[in-house]
């Protein structure tokens, strides 16, 4: 999981050996119905996750990251079937779990935990430490060697707590120990995967490192597979093998660490990627690289036609509103959902009507930059010509364009309307 690990592609290279991959989900849809009136009729529905496709190799870790509401949280929650899918298939170790219910997921309630977002509200305060995290002995009817006492007080001391603290309550302990007393709990059966929601998001930095190491061990020593969803984009470079990234309920890139934090391919992996603050004091006075989204995320409720990410996309063009791109392996390993990919050929250099959004993202980018001929083609005149009808080869290059994304929240996202001065 860590970048210093010496051999870099170890997870990744384990399970060519295991054709079969741990999880596989196809094709999974959750929406959330919209009911109005005395007779509670459907008027609607919140497309939380609307139709992805991926794998969960055995032994890794996939990071998924996106802006809020894009359906990352509702996407783990469905994986470990606390959620009843729209539709789609779940598949865990060959079996298809979709639409198990309880008494079916219970067996299986041992090899899948999950890590929620919020410490305060996943733990009940009526009952002691000692009674959460032994819970899942109780309901599986394990009986670990030594006693639940002594286990429940080993896991409190492994994750960074007093095995003293075993009885007190939730509403004794900071938000950082809620966390790492409900990591205790989910790793308390050595589960097989663990779907992790935020997990150091509610620790200061000196705790993240603690309990990034302490899963990072934990992997090595148990086996595990990880799903980590997170906004933090340095944490999940650290202990991600693979990344997906989300945006309004659809994957828009997958691919490995390396080859998506070198070289992103979709546009919004782009963005995201330029926010991410370099700490060199050296580049203090550097100018800025990052890429400004134009708007705000648009609602669930009625997604855009097409590709998703067209509204704010500085390169769309007329296929993008029409024609949803498929996830297709545009490089080894790289799987990509855009009609006009970053570092890599056009896959539509005969589409160069720009959208009027792309248009007036086209204004932030400076002069010299949209000076640059068009290589798609001779029909468009200079004036018309902008980064998105060049290749990536005759793109401008990154420094160039002066931009800022947020992951956290979509209402900071909005375009300053201040422009260089040249």
């Amino acid at each position: 999981m860590s970048e210093t690990e010496t051999p870099a592609g170890t997870k990744t290279a384990k399970p060519a050996a295991d054709e079969t991959p741990l999880l596989k989900v196809e094709g999974l849809v959750k929406h959330f119905p919209i009911k109005k009136g005395v007779l509670q009729r459907q008027v609607g529905a919140v497309k939380a996750v609307d139709g992805i496709d991926f794998e969960v190799r055995r032994g890794e870790t996939l990071g998924v990251v996106g802006e809020s509401g894009c359906g990352k949280s509702t996407m783990g929650r469905l994986i470990t079937r606390l959620l009843e899918p729209t539709g789609g298939k779940i598949e865990f170790d060959g079996t298809d779990i979709t639409h198990l219910g309880t008494g079916g997921m219970r067996p299986l309630r041992r090899d899948v935990q999950m890590i929620f977002q919020d410490p305060y509200g996943s733990l009940n305060p009526r009952h002691t430490i000692g009674t959460i995290v032994s819970a899942p002995f109780k309901l599986q009817g394990v009986e670990p060697e030594g006693g639940v006492k002594k286990e429940v007080q080993r896991l409190l001391e492994l994750v960074g707590l007093s095995p003293e603290h075993y009885n007190r309550y939730p509403h004794e302990f900071s938000g950082g120990q809620r966390q790492r007393i409900g990591i205790a709990r989910a790793l308390a059966l050595k589960p097989r995967m663990v779907v992790a929601d935020e997990p150091v998001s509610a620790l200061d930095v000196s705790i993240q490192a603690q309990v990034v190491n302490l899963m990072d061990d934990l992997q090595d020593e148990l086996g595990l597979t990880y799903v980590i969803i997170a906004h933090d984009l340095s944490v999940v470079r650290h202990v991600s093998d693979r990344i997906a990234v989300m945006y309004l309920g659809k994957i828009v890139e997958l691919a490995d660490r390396d080859s998506l934090y070198r070289a992103p391919m979709h546009p919004y992996t782009k963005a995201l990627l330029s926010a991410v603050p370099i700490p060199d004091p050296k580049r203090r006075s550097a100018k800025s690289e990052r890429i400004l989204l134009k708007g705000d995320v648009p609602s669930p409720i009625a997604p855009p036609s097409g590709c998703r990410f067209h509204t704010r996309c500085w390169k769309a063009t007329q296929i993008c509103s029409t024609t949803e791109p498929p996830l297709a392996e545009l490089k080894p390993g790289q799987r990509v959902a855009c009609h006009h990919p970053e570092n890599f050929e056009d896959q539509q250099p005969q589409d160069v009507v720009l959208l009027t959004a792309a248009k007036e993202a086209g204004k932030l980018v400076p002069e010299q930059t949209r000076a640059e001929p068009a290589a798609a083609s001779e029909e468009t005149s200079p004036a018309e010509t902008s980064p998105a009808e060049t290749s990536p080869s005759e793109a401008a290059p990154a420094e160039a364009v002066e931009a800022t994304a947020e992951v956290e929240s979509p209402a900071e996202t909005e375009v300053s309307k201040e422009t260089d001065d040249k």
